[in-house]
Protein backbone atom coordinates (compact mmCIF):
# COMPACT_ATOMS: atom_id res chain seq x y z
CA UNK A 1 0.00 0.00 0.00
CA UNK A 2 1.38 3.37 -1.01
CA UNK A 3 0.45 6.35 1.17
CA UNK A 4 1.30 10.02 0.73
CA UNK A 5 1.48 12.15 3.83
CA UNK A 6 1.27 15.85 3.03
CA UNK A 7 2.58 17.65 6.08
CA UNK A 8 5.27 15.55 7.76
CA UNK A 9 5.11 16.85 11.32
CA UNK A 10 4.14 15.38 14.67
CA UNK A 11 0.71 14.13 13.59
CA UNK A 12 1.55 13.02 10.06
CA UNK A 13 4.80 11.42 11.20
CA UNK A 14 3.13 9.62 14.09
CA UNK A 15 0.50 8.25 11.70
CA UNK A 16 3.23 6.86 9.44
CA UNK A 17 5.04 5.17 12.34
CA UNK A 18 1.82 3.79 13.83
CA UNK A 19 0.67 2.43 10.49
CA UNK A 20 4.01 0.73 9.90
CA UNK A 21 3.68 -0.97 13.28
CA UNK A 22 0.06 -1.95 12.70
CA UNK A 23 0.25 -3.12 9.08
CA UNK A 24 3.82 -3.33 7.81
CA UNK A 25 2.86 -3.39 4.11
CA UNK A 26 3.22 0.36 3.69
CA UNK A 27 5.36 2.57 1.47
CA UNK A 28 5.20 6.16 2.73
CA UNK A 29 5.83 9.20 0.55
CA UNK A 30 6.41 12.43 2.45
CA UNK A 31 5.42 15.83 1.04
CA UNK A 32 6.24 19.00 2.95
CA UNK A 33 7.12 22.64 2.24
CA UNK A 34 10.01 22.25 4.72
CA UNK A 35 12.84 20.32 3.08
CA UNK A 36 14.54 20.02 6.46
CA UNK A 37 11.53 18.21 7.92
CA UNK A 38 11.61 15.73 5.06
CA UNK A 39 15.30 15.08 5.61
CA UNK A 40 14.71 14.39 9.31
CA UNK A 41 11.77 12.12 8.43
CA UNK A 42 13.97 10.11 6.08
CA UNK A 43 16.73 9.80 8.67
CA UNK A 44 14.26 8.60 11.32
CA UNK A 45 12.61 6.11 8.98
CA UNK A 46 9.26 7.86 9.18
CA UNK A 47 8.97 8.06 5.39
CA UNK A 48 10.48 6.00 2.59
CA UNK A 49 10.89 8.85 0.13
CA UNK A 50 10.43 12.59 -0.13
CA UNK A 51 8.54 13.98 -3.10
CA UNK A 52 6.38 16.79 -4.41
CA UNK A 53 2.59 16.88 -4.39
CA UNK A 54 2.55 15.50 -7.95
CA UNK A 55 3.87 12.18 -6.67
CA UNK A 56 0.57 11.56 -4.89
CA UNK A 57 -0.92 10.49 -8.23
CA UNK A 58 0.48 6.99 -7.69
CA UNK A 59 -0.85 6.58 -4.14
CA UNK A 60 -3.68 4.51 -2.71
CA UNK A 61 -4.25 6.91 0.18
CA UNK A 62 -3.46 10.60 0.62
CA UNK A 63 -3.37 11.98 4.14
CA UNK A 64 -3.56 15.75 4.61
CA UNK A 65 -1.80 16.79 7.82
CA UNK A 66 -1.39 20.52 7.20
CA UNK A 67 -2.90 23.57 8.96
CA UNK A 68 -6.55 23.92 8.00
CA UNK A 69 -6.04 27.15 6.07
CA UNK A 70 -3.56 25.36 3.80
CA UNK A 71 -6.12 22.68 2.89
CA UNK A 72 -7.67 24.52 -0.09
CA UNK A 73 -4.29 25.00 -1.78
CA UNK A 74 -3.17 21.42 -1.15
CA UNK A 75 -6.47 19.97 -2.36
CA UNK A 76 -6.26 22.05 -5.52
CA UNK A 77 -2.70 20.80 -6.15
CA UNK A 78 -3.67 17.13 -6.04
CA UNK A 79 -7.13 17.27 -7.63
CA UNK A 80 -6.16 17.06 -11.29
CA UNK A 81 -3.99 13.94 -10.94
CA UNK A 82 -6.20 12.11 -8.44
CA UNK A 83 -6.90 8.50 -9.45
CA UNK A 84 -10.51 7.28 -9.11
CA UNK A 85 -9.48 4.60 -6.61
CA UNK A 86 -7.43 6.90 -4.34
CA UNK A 87 -8.93 7.78 -0.98
CA UNK A 88 -8.15 11.11 0.66
CA UNK A 89 -8.54 11.90 4.33
CA UNK A 90 -7.38 14.72 6.56
CA UNK A 91 -6.40 15.48 10.15
CA UNK A 92 -7.87 18.95 10.39
CA UNK A 93 -9.25 20.18 13.72
CA UNK A 94 -12.20 21.87 11.99
CA UNK A 95 -14.45 20.08 9.56
CA UNK A 96 -17.16 22.23 7.94
CA UNK A 97 -14.59 24.56 6.37
CA UNK A 98 -12.37 21.71 5.15
CA UNK A 99 -15.34 19.91 3.59
CA UNK A 100 -16.38 23.13 1.82
CA UNK A 101 -12.84 23.57 0.46
CA UNK A 102 -12.77 19.94 -0.70
CA UNK A 103 -16.04 20.36 -2.58
CA UNK A 104 -14.61 23.32 -4.49
CA UNK A 105 -11.22 21.73 -5.21
CA UNK A 106 -12.28 18.16 -5.96
CA UNK A 107 -15.59 18.73 -7.72
CA UNK A 108 -17.02 15.42 -8.89
CA UNK A 109 -14.21 13.58 -7.07
CA UNK A 110 -15.54 14.71 -3.69
CA UNK A 111 -16.75 11.19 -2.88
CA UNK A 112 -13.10 10.17 -2.47
CA UNK A 113 -12.59 12.56 0.45
CA UNK A 114 -13.40 11.18 3.92
CA UNK A 115 -12.95 13.96 6.52
CA UNK A 116 -11.28 13.04 9.80
CA UNK A 117 -9.76 14.40 12.99
CA UNK A 118 -7.53 12.45 15.41
CA UNK A 119 -7.99 13.62 19.00
CA UNK A 120 -4.34 13.38 19.93
CA UNK A 121 -1.35 15.66 19.96
CA UNK A 122 1.26 17.43 22.01
CA UNK A 123 2.23 21.02 22.54
CA UNK A 124 5.59 20.46 20.82
CA UNK A 125 5.39 19.65 17.12
CA UNK A 126 7.75 18.54 14.39
CA UNK A 127 8.51 15.14 12.93
CA UNK A 128 11.35 14.62 15.42
CA UNK A 129 8.61 14.29 18.08
CA UNK A 130 6.65 11.69 16.10
CA UNK A 131 5.50 8.77 18.24
CA UNK A 132 4.10 5.46 16.97
CA UNK A 133 1.95 5.20 20.12
CA UNK A 134 0.43 8.69 19.86
CA UNK A 135 -2.97 7.40 18.70
CA UNK A 136 -3.09 4.29 20.88
CA UNK A 137 -6.50 4.19 22.55
CA UNK A 138 -7.33 7.71 21.34
CA UNK A 139 -10.49 8.83 19.57
CA UNK A 140 -10.49 9.61 15.87
CA UNK A 141 -13.60 11.39 14.63
CA UNK A 142 -14.76 10.84 11.06
CA UNK A 143 -17.34 13.23 9.65
CA UNK A 144 -18.45 11.44 6.46
CA UNK A 145 -20.29 13.33 3.74
CA UNK A 146 -23.30 12.01 1.79
CA UNK A 147 -21.18 11.30 -1.30
CA UNK A 148 -18.81 8.93 0.52
CA UNK A 149 -19.16 5.24 -0.19
CA UNK A 150 -19.31 2.77 2.68
CA UNK A 151 -16.11 1.25 1.27
CA UNK A 152 -14.20 4.54 1.46
CA UNK A 153 -15.33 5.17 5.04
CA UNK A 154 -14.41 1.64 6.06
CA UNK A 155 -11.01 1.97 4.37
CA UNK A 156 -10.14 5.09 6.38
CA UNK A 157 -11.51 3.52 9.57
CA UNK A 158 -9.35 0.45 9.07
CA UNK A 159 -6.22 2.57 8.74
CA UNK A 160 -6.96 4.29 12.04
CA UNK A 161 -7.75 0.99 13.72
CA UNK A 162 -4.34 -0.23 12.55
CA UNK A 163 -2.87 2.75 14.44
CA UNK A 164 -4.58 1.60 17.63
CA UNK A 165 -7.24 4.32 17.57
CA UNK A 166 -10.95 4.22 18.38
CA UNK A 167 -13.03 5.52 15.48
CA UNK A 168 -16.33 7.36 15.96
CA UNK A 169 -18.52 9.24 13.49
CA UNK A 170 -20.47 12.48 13.87
CA UNK A 171 -21.81 15.25 11.62
CA UNK A 172 -19.31 17.99 10.77
CA UNK A 173 -21.37 20.74 12.42
CA UNK A 174 -21.61 18.74 15.66
CA UNK A 175 -17.87 18.13 15.57
CA UNK A 176 -17.07 21.83 15.21
CA UNK A 177 -19.36 22.76 18.09
CA UNK A 178 -17.96 20.10 20.41
CA UNK A 179 -14.33 20.94 19.80
CA UNK A 180 -14.88 24.68 19.99
CA UNK A 181 -15.88 24.02 23.61
CA UNK A 182 -13.40 21.39 24.77
CA UNK A 183 -10.33 22.17 22.66
CA UNK A 184 -10.33 25.45 20.78
CA UNK A 185 -11.56 27.62 23.68
CA UNK A 186 -9.02 26.21 26.19
CA UNK A 187 -6.20 26.90 23.75
CA UNK A 188 -7.28 30.50 23.25
CA UNK A 189 -7.59 31.04 27.00
CA UNK A 190 -4.10 29.63 27.61
CA UNK A 191 -2.55 31.80 24.89
CA UNK A 192 -4.37 34.89 26.18
CA UNK A 193 -3.32 34.41 29.81
CA UNK A 194 0.36 33.93 29.01
CA UNK A 195 0.33 36.89 26.61
CA UNK A 196 -1.39 39.13 29.15
CA UNK A 197 1.05 38.32 31.97
CA UNK A 198 4.09 38.58 29.68
CA UNK A 199 3.05 42.12 28.73
CA UNK A 200 2.99 43.39 32.32
CA UNK A 201 5.81 45.59 33.70
CA UNK A 202 6.52 42.98 36.39
CA UNK A 203 6.46 40.00 34.02
CA UNK A 204 9.87 38.77 35.15
CA UNK A 205 8.71 38.58 38.75
CA UNK A 206 5.46 36.86 37.79
CA UNK A 207 7.13 34.17 35.72
CA UNK A 208 9.88 33.61 38.28
CA UNK A 209 7.25 32.57 40.83
CA UNK A 210 4.92 30.68 38.46
CA UNK A 211 4.75 27.02 39.45
CA UNK A 212 2.95 23.81 38.58
CA UNK A 213 -0.58 25.25 38.52
CA UNK A 214 0.41 27.88 35.98
CA UNK A 215 2.43 25.33 34.01
CA UNK A 216 -0.47 22.88 33.81
CA UNK A 217 -3.05 25.51 32.88
CA UNK A 218 -0.87 27.04 30.16
CA UNK A 219 0.81 23.92 28.76
CA UNK A 220 -1.12 24.16 25.51
CA UNK A 221 0.10 27.74 24.95
CA UNK A 222 3.29 26.04 23.77
CA UNK A 223 1.42 24.79 20.67
CA UNK A 224 1.89 26.05 17.11
CA UNK A 225 0.58 29.63 16.73
CA UNK A 226 0.07 29.13 12.99
CA UNK A 227 -2.03 26.04 13.47
CA UNK A 228 -4.18 27.52 16.24
CA UNK A 229 -4.62 30.82 14.42
CA UNK A 230 -6.11 28.88 11.51
CA UNK A 231 -8.32 26.76 13.75
CA UNK A 232 -9.66 29.82 15.57
CA UNK A 233 -10.50 31.66 12.37
CA UNK A 234 -11.96 28.65 10.58
CA UNK A 235 -14.21 27.75 13.52
CA UNK A 236 -14.95 31.37 14.36
CA UNK A 237 -18.73 31.17 14.78
CA UNK A 238 -18.67 28.20 17.14
CA UNK A 239 -15.76 29.68 19.06
CA UNK A 240 -17.49 33.04 19.46
CA UNK A 241 -20.49 31.25 20.97
CA UNK A 242 -18.22 29.48 23.42
CA UNK A 243 -16.45 32.72 24.33
CA UNK A 244 -19.82 34.33 25.04
CA UNK A 245 -20.85 31.44 27.30
CA UNK A 246 -17.52 31.59 29.11
CA UNK A 247 -17.76 35.37 29.54
CA UNK A 248 -21.16 34.85 31.18
CA UNK A 249 -19.65 32.43 33.69
CA UNK A 250 -16.73 34.81 34.33
CA UNK A 251 -19.23 37.61 34.99
CA UNK A 252 -20.94 35.40 37.58
CA UNK A 253 -17.58 34.70 39.17
CA UNK A 254 -16.76 38.42 39.29
CA UNK A 255 -20.14 39.15 40.89
CA UNK A 256 -19.54 36.51 43.56
CA UNK A 257 -16.11 37.97 44.33
CA UNK A 258 -17.36 41.55 44.45
CA UNK A 259 -20.12 40.59 46.87
CA UNK A 260 -17.83 38.26 48.87
CA UNK A 261 -20.35 35.46 48.26
CA UNK A 262 -18.44 32.52 49.68
CA UNK A 263 -21.31 30.08 49.15
CA UNK A 264 -21.58 30.88 45.44
CA UNK A 265 -17.83 30.56 44.95
CA UNK A 266 -17.62 27.25 46.77
CA UNK A 267 -20.69 25.86 44.99
CA UNK A 268 -19.20 26.65 41.57
CA UNK A 269 -15.85 25.13 42.53
CA UNK A 270 -17.51 22.02 43.97
CA UNK A 271 -19.56 21.48 40.81
CA UNK A 272 -16.45 21.88 38.68
CA UNK A 273 -14.40 19.49 40.82
CA UNK A 274 -17.13 16.87 40.80
CA UNK A 275 -17.51 17.11 37.02
CA UNK A 276 -13.77 16.85 36.44
CA UNK A 277 -13.43 13.92 38.83
CA UNK A 278 -16.19 12.05 36.96
CA UNK A 279 -14.57 12.81 33.63
CA UNK A 280 -11.13 11.66 34.81
CA UNK A 281 -12.70 8.44 36.09
CA UNK A 282 -14.40 7.85 32.74
CA UNK A 283 -17.83 8.12 34.34
CA UNK A 284 -20.04 10.01 31.88
CA UNK A 285 -23.38 8.85 33.28
CA UNK A 286 -23.72 11.88 35.51
CA UNK A 287 -23.56 14.31 32.58
CA UNK A 288 -26.49 15.50 30.49
CA UNK A 289 -27.04 13.99 27.06
CA UNK A 290 -25.49 10.84 25.65
CA UNK A 291 -21.88 10.05 24.84
CA UNK A 292 -21.06 9.24 21.21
Amino acid sequence: MKIAIIGVGLIGGSFALALRRGRGDVHVIGVDRDAGALEVALQLGVIDEAASAEATASCDVILLAVPVRQMPLVLAQIASTLKPETVITDMGSTKQDVIAAARIALGEKISQFVPGHPIAGREHGGVACADRELFEGKNVVLTPIPENTAQAIEWVSSLWHSCGARVVEMPAEVHDGVFAAVSHLPHLLAFALVDELAARPNARTLFSFAASGFRDFTRIAGSSPEMWRDIALNNRDSLLRELTAYETRIAELRCALESSDADALEAMMARAKQARDRWMAGDLDGFRGEAV
